[in-house]
């Protein structure tokens, strides 16, 4: 924004608090936007009643959903609480967004598509979900939208960050432990860090964006080509992972509960020409990220060693 009188504080509701996602949009948050993040322990989004008092204890202008049920593979297994979060849960959100006139920004994800398609998929291309999480994740969305014809939905893929549970550590993790690391190559899509979904999210929340939107790093990459550059970056910021590896696989070699979409690239035009431009490519994305997780774990290894020194 530039001149002008400063805009005024807004209130903002983020559910999942201590998440990815929702640690990232608290740090990029806007100066005036008034966070209130909230995580499952302290607000059960299932829950219609508490949902409703805590939209009307915060009175909210937007609400950020960045709760979820993620674990694709145990969502076969448990298909009940896939649904009552990633579906159930966005429809109470939305319909007590709409009565209290807030508008509701829900976060979905590529597994929406089959991942069969030859280009990357557009906001109107149709859904056809292959796993539960994506079944889930696609009612979520028509829930969303059909609660209130304002409410945003961004589809994004392949969240990592600094912090939490995710891919990149993982890898950092077996390449320090392991010879060799066995990735899947022949399934594609684009890395996207969670500081970067927060900044678009908040920037499309701003200039009141709605309906679907798709949001990604910019760039392409398989499961492999993505463990190649986390090996790269990772010992170049001398985290001990170059002796590693990194062996490519197919997807039938290493079967899951889930099938996943083979290609899960998503186009990002329309979201980039309301935002004026494209997002960072996915390896300086990476490359930041692992200076963070760096930077936090040498800092704890100096501290360890400072530690009874007299």
């Amino acid at each position: 924004m530039s001149g002008g009188a400063s805009p005024s504080t807004v209130a903002v509701l983020v559910t999942g608090a201590g998440g990815q996602l929702a640690t990232e949009l608290v740090r990029t948050a806007p100066a005036h936007m008034r966070v209130t993040a909230l995580s499952a322990e302290q607000l059960d989004i299932t829950d219609a009643a508490r949902v409703d008092a805590e939209v009307a204890a915060c009175r909210p202008a937007i609400v950020i959903n960045a709760a979820a049920y993620t674990a694709v593979d145990l969502a076969e297994r448990d298909p009940e609480t896939a649904d009552r979060v990633n579906h159930h849960a966005v429809r109470v959100l939305a319909e007590s967004c709409a009565a209290a006139g807030a508008r509701l920004v829900h976060v979905s994800t590529d597994y929406v598509f089959d991942g069969r398609a030859h280009r990357p998929y557009r906001i109107d291309d149709a859904t056809n979900p292959l796993s539960v999480y994506g079944r889930s994740k696609r009612d979520g969305e028509v829930a969303a939208l059909r609660a209130s014809s304002d409410a945003l939905v961004v589809r994004t893929a392949w969240l990592y960050a600094a912090h939490g549970r995710n891919f990149m550590h993982t890898m950092i993790r077996l390449m320090r432990e392991r010879d060799e690391v066995r990735v899947v190559a022949d399934q594609i899509g684009t890395p996207t860090t969670a500081r970067g979904l927060a900044q678009a999210l908040w920037a499309l929340g701003v200039c009141g964006a709605s309906g679907i939107h798709h949001w990604t790093d910019a760039g392409v990459a398989s499961w492999y080509d993505f463990a190649v550059a986390i090996r790269e970056e990772a010992a170049a910021a001398g985290l001990g992972t170059g002796r590693a590896r990194v062996t490519p696989i197919r997807t039938e070699d290493y079967p899951t509960p889930a099938a996943r979409p083979a290609m899960g690239v998503l186009s990002k035009d329309a979201t980039w020409a309301v935002l004026g431009g494209a997002g960072a490519h996915w390896r300086d994305g990476l490359r930041e990220t692992i200076r963070e997780v760096a930077a936090a774990t040498h800092a704890e290894a100096a501290g360890s060693s400072t530690k009874g020194a007299a």
